[in-house]
């Protein structure tokens, strides 16, 4: 049991954090959905923290309160970006509150983050929710709560960094953005895998090492247009080495805001960290050189660079085929890319997507034709509306069902002709089924079936044909034997979010033995609302 953590503790933690972010920057920088310079958030990030493990390596003899300041000190000094400079003064908070003990409890960690998130918010001059300060925050807050109901330090974190992954999952819901691209906020990623190694250190006592290899993303990021978003650009950073300690941050920090935006002035005992974009870099530095010297000046055309990846983008070749899809669910997504098909749109039942999405995702492709797979009834109106709006050749497969759209790409063929294609893939569409298993909402009568609250209801090919009150597994197998004929070859059933992933082999044996002429899958969807997904064919 860890009652206290002490300074050597306390290094070693934030030293094993800090390689793991090193470890998976390239992985965070993958994240960020805006292509300027100030989107390296991996990259700033893990080179802002790692700008004090050999501080801390070095002073690890020290007490908390001594290896809290030199964490503190040299962030500060290495904060690089904008998330970097909001990482330093999480730090910040947490030094302060650990002033003058010798260790700490889990009580003193509460308050630090309390304080660090309290600092960190006080330094941005618009706090934006969805980002590293909502993780943050978040998880502050489950800590405080959580403090007095545990002494083992290692159990409290374990379900801290638990509530750091909730918070980071649902930030795509928070800003427009991020669920735009199908992605998290990296610079809350970047916090929660420094969270993620201290608690590592925590459990097994090894800091984890700097491996020579990163992790890289598996799915590239579609990367948000943003060019109209761009209205100061260029991303200037700077320290004010002060000319006399009564130089005035406050004064400053008021005068420069008029000159730009995503501004953070942090003012320390000798020095003044600035990071803001503007228009007008000249006028920033003439103020800054008011308090004092400036060093490590770095001023970057944000919309430069964005200029030269539209080129880029313009000018690769144009592809034959293009695809869009909307899909919710992991397992889903993982297997649509298997198939070449990068562009997603998050959705499905209870959250169908606009025409404006899909015409979104349509214009990001670079090829001839497009083919969308909208894998619901609900969405195929929206999606034939985006064939009139959209200057490209669009063809629209009205697949109902996520296993339509698989079944339709096993037969495509890059090399054949559209409608071809089309024929073929419409051909295999009709000759499979489709069912999905998910509770009833409230008592009601369907084509004679008399359905109760929370039965688990069979649809099969869009109509309720299985009513059960023995639960999902029940409704799915029963569902099963009324799909399956002497002409079926392939059984494949996709598992929701809510299913435990351990009785899937079981369940797979269950069904192999049931139908032994039937190849047999049994794999994870990850969808939510449906427990199970299954096709036949």
């Amino acid at each position: 049991m860890i009652r206290e953590i002490n300074g050597c503790l306390f290094a070693d933690m934030v030293i094993s954090g800090a390689n793991n972010l090193c470890n998976n920057k390239k992985l965070v920088d993958d994240l960020n959905v805006f292509p300027v310079p100030d989107g390296d958030t991996g990259t700033n990030m893990s080179m802002t923290i790692s700008s004090c493990v050999s501080d801390l390596q070095a002073n690890r003899d020290k007490n908390v309160s001594e290896v809290a300041k030199i964490l503190a000190y040299s962030t500060l000094r290495g904060a690089r970006g904008n998330s970097g400079v909001i990482l330093s003064q999480l730090m910040r908070g947490i030094s302060r509150t650990f002033t003058d003990i010798q260790s700490a409890t889990l009580m003193d960690f509460s308050n630090a983050f309390k304080k660090a998130t309290e600092t960190a918010y006080r330094a941005v001059m618009k706090p934006t929710e969805g980002t590293i300060l909502t993780v943050a925050r978040e998880t502050s807050e489950c800590l405080e709560k959580i403090a007095g109901d545990y002494d083992d330090i290692l159990e409290a974190f374990e379900v801290v960094v638990k509530r750091a992954n909730e918070s980071l999952d649902n930030t795509p819901n928070l800003l427009p953005q991020l669920k735009q691209a199908g992605v998290v906020d990296s610079g809350g990623k970047g916090l929660v895998l420094i969270l993620e190694g201290a608690l590592s250190f925590l459990k097994t006592g090894e800091i984890i090492p700097l491996s020579e290899t990163e992790v890289v993303s598996e799915t590239p990021v579609e990367r948000v247009d943003v060019e109209v978003d761009i209205k100061f650009a260029y991303c200037t950073e700077f320290i004010i080495e002060k000319s006399s300690k009564k130089a005035d941050a406050f004064k400053f920090k008021t005068t420069i805001e008029h000159f730009g935006d995503s501004m953070v002035v942090i003012d320390d005992e000798e020095i003044i960290k600035v990071h803001i974009h503007t228009n007008n870099p000249d006028k920033v530095l003439c103020e800054a050189l008011k308090l004092g010297s400036l060093i490590n000046i770095k001023i970057e055309n944000m919309k430069y660079q964005h200029s030269e990846i539209i080129s880029k983008k313009e000018n690769e070749p144009l592809k034959k085929y293009g695809f869009v899809a909307v899909c919710v669910g992991e397992g889903f997504r993982e297997k649509f890319a298997n198939y070449g098909i990068e562009n997603i749109i998050q959705g499905g039942q209870t959250m169908n997507p606009s025409t404006d999405d899909i015409l979104l995702a349509v214009d990001k492709i670079n090829a001839e034709n497009i083919i969308i797979f909208p894998n619901n009834k609900n969405i195929i109106l929206s999606a034939n509306q985006v064939k009139d709006l959209s200057e490209k050749n669009v063809i629209v497969m009205e697949t109902r069902s996520i296993p339509e759209a698989f079944a339709a790409m096993m037969v495509f063929d890059e090399e054949m002709d559209v409608e071809d294609n089309i024929s073929q893939m419409k051909e295999m569409i009709d000759a499979m089924s489709t069912c999905s298993v998910t509770k009833a909402v409230r008592d009601t009568v369907v084509d004679g079936l008399e359905i109760k609250l929370d039965n688990d209801m069979g649809i099969i090919d869009g109509k309720i044909k299985v009513v059960s009150d023995k639960g999902n597994v029940d409704a799915l197998i029963e569902s099963l034997k009324l799909m399956v004929n002497d002409e079926t070859g392939v059984i494949t059933v996709y598992a929701g979010e809510e299913v435990e992933e351990g009785i899937l082999d079981e369940l797979s044996d269950s069904i192999s033995d049931m139908f032994p002429e039937c190849d047999v899958e049994v794999t994870t969807g990850g969808q939510p609302v449906y427990s199970f997904v299954a096709s036949v064919e």
